[in-house]
């Protein structure tokens, strides 16, 4: 049974690198709809993620951590620790999207192990009941490369699937590189991924470093889209105030 509801879909956010709660804490006050914590490329470790999640505490953010690969004991401490859903990079198939959906949820739907004590259950004081039964965690597969982008429609048909998300760097970087003969622009794959969501009635996303493309981002059909990142907010600001300070 499709779970999915309007409320699950993601607006206006942002990605989240140094590891830092105090970064957390002031991006989750500033009106972002989303928040990404990055345990692939960041600085976020494991033993880093729980205080990032206590600090990004304003109501109404949902906080969607990035994995680095399919780990189902990493995808179960994230969503017991309070994470509202999961980011995988580089999915190519249905069936890599559909192993890690198993892996955010509980049986009868998937493979999660369950502990009323959990955070997510405010260390038991919470009846997990509803939760259990009704809601699951927000997936967010990553279309990443040629063979994403090739079988995003089959990506996009799996239930529990709720936003498409292109990472913009790495399918650059896989078109290139794609075999003679696969290769397509990175106007069409783009096109090809919208396409494939709004089939299936599912949002598409995508990093934005340059505010100048979101209209035509937005044109496109990209709804989910994620401003920027702390790095480069901080890089942007430094050299800016080097720049305009007086030379001594």
């Amino acid at each position: 049974m499709n779970q999915r509801k309007p409320n699950r879909r993601l607006g206006i956010g942002t990605w989240l690198s140094t590891g830092s709660p105090i970064v957390a804490e002031i991006a989750s006050e500033c009106g972002f709809d989303w928040l990404l914590l990055d345990m692939e490329h960041g600085c976020l470790t494991e033993a880093g993620l729980l205080a990032n999640l206590q600090a990004a505490k304003h109501s109404g953010v949902k906080l969607i951590v990035r994995v680095g690969s399919l780990d189902p004991a990493l995808i179960a401490r994230v969503l017991d620790w309070g994470a509202s859903g999961i980011m995988l990079p580089h999915v190519s198939s249905a069936g890599e999207a559909e192993q890690c959906i198993k892996a955010m949820r509980y049986p009868p739907h998937g493979s999660r192990g369950f502990s009323g004590s959990a955070r997510r259950f405010r260390y038991g004081l919470a009846d997990p009941e509803p939760e259990v039964e009704s809601v699951f965690p927000l997936f967010i597969p990553q279309i990443e490369d040629h063979e994403g982008v090739v079988n995003s429609e089959a990506i996009a048909a799996v239930d529990g699937v709720d936003i498409l998300f292109v990472g913009p760097a790495d399918l650059k970087l896989a078109l290139c590189m794609a075999p003679v003969g696969t290769s397509m622009s990175y106007t069409d794959a783009l096109l090809m991924v919208n396409e494939s969501g709004n089939r299936h009635e599912k949002q598409t996303g995508i990093l934005v470093r340059n505010t100048g493309d979101l209209p035509a981002l937005r044109k496109a059909g990209f709804s989910c889209l994620a401003i920027g990142s702390d790095i480069g907010f901080l890089k942007t600001g430094f050299l800016n105030a080097v720049e305009e300070s007086p030379k001594l």
